[in-house]
């Protein structure tokens, strides 16, 4: 028999749910076997699969050993050290992602992410333990592209999770871009296309008009200076799609320099495409729960590298 003890991240979730994270091997047919066999219980009290769980709750297992995992997963420790952190407290925490590094990895053998560069630097502040937490780890909010630097949140709670998604959803969270795009943009305006992503080419393709299979995508815009033929650029980006800032700039005649895929100049002194996220507003509406605190504060990055970038053309 195995017992395992619901924590603050574990709790307020459906024993179903909490057992197919805490138990991968065990497949659901079999779990909901054992559920209703009493094999699986709660308290040491026959249990429901929609029940939900609250902290302090013992979960009992009679069942065979081969569905734990007795090699925890710990090939996170083996990414490079976190660098750039903005933003820390209980909850979050919000990183400067550098250009050319992956949020999540697209191999099976790719080690250094950002998450897994987040994961070992909880575990080595002790703010994260895989031993006892069971059906939760701490992870990001939110994505950017691999070759655009910039802010990314991330959650060290189920709670804080939870919540950053939801106002994340209901864009109670305003994301600012910087950028330099290719010819004189003045002023401001809101561009409203149409998207489709080819997954294949990894690539964004943009209308005027609706048509099957696209979505509106929209973002805002701020000239903050014009110089010898480039623009330099505020975003609010009003949804989020992949490739979306550089495929509609480039789509009105402003690629982002340095974008070669959306038809801007190569520029060898920078890593990615000339484009960084700058800055987060809390820009909450309702209720935040765990994270009123943020509410109407605004996190950004003091000297983003663009600028200086901007002032040597």
């Amino acid at each position: 028999m195995r017992e395992f003890v619901v924590n603050k991240n574990d709790a307020d979730q459906r024993v179903d749910k909490y057992l197919s994270k805490s138990l991968k091997r065990l497949p659901k047919s079999l779990m909901y076997k054992y559920i209703r066999n009493k094999k699986i219980k709660v308290n040491r009290q026959r249990c429901e699969i929609s029940q939900r769980l609250n902290v302090g709750d013992t979960i009992q297992m009679y069942i065979s050993e081969e569905f734990f995992d007795e090699q925890l997963d710990t090939s996170f420790m083996q990414a490079s050290k976190l660098q750039n952190v903005v933003y820390e407290d209980d909850h979050l925490l919000i990183v400067n992602k550098p250009a050319n590094l992956l949020v999540h990895s697209d191999e099976a053998d790719q080690t250094d992410t950002l998450i897994n560069r987040i994961l070992k630097y909880l575990v080595e502040h002790k703010a994260y333990d895989p031993v006892s937490e069971k059906s939760f780890m701490p992870a990001l909010c939110h994505r950017i592209d691999r070759n655009t630097e910039g802010l990314v949140i991330a959650a060290k709670s189920a709670e804080a999770l939870r919540m950053m998604n939801e106002k994340i959803r209901e864009r109670e969270i305003e994301k600012h871009y910087l950028c330099i795009v290719e010819g004189e943009l003045y002023g401001s305006g809101t561009l409203v296309h149409y998207y489709r992503k080819d997954e294949q080419q990894n690539k964004a393709y943009l209308a005027q008009k609706p048509s099957a299979g696209m979505s509106e995508v929209r973002l805002s815009y701020r000239s903050l200076a014009v110089k010898h033929g480039y623009s330099l650029l505020d975003i609010d980006l009003l949804t989020g799609k992949s490739h979306q800032i550089r495929a509609q700039l480039s789509f009105i005649g402003h690629p982002l320099v340095n974008d070669v895929k959306y038809h801007g100049k190569a520029m060898k002194k920078l890593e990615g495409q000339a484009l960084c996220a700058y800055k987060l507003c809390f820009a909450f509406k309702s209720d935040a729960g765990c994270l009123s605190y943020l509410k109407n504060k605004e996190i950004q990055i003091v000297e983003p590298a663009l600028l200086k970038l901007f002032e040597q053309l």
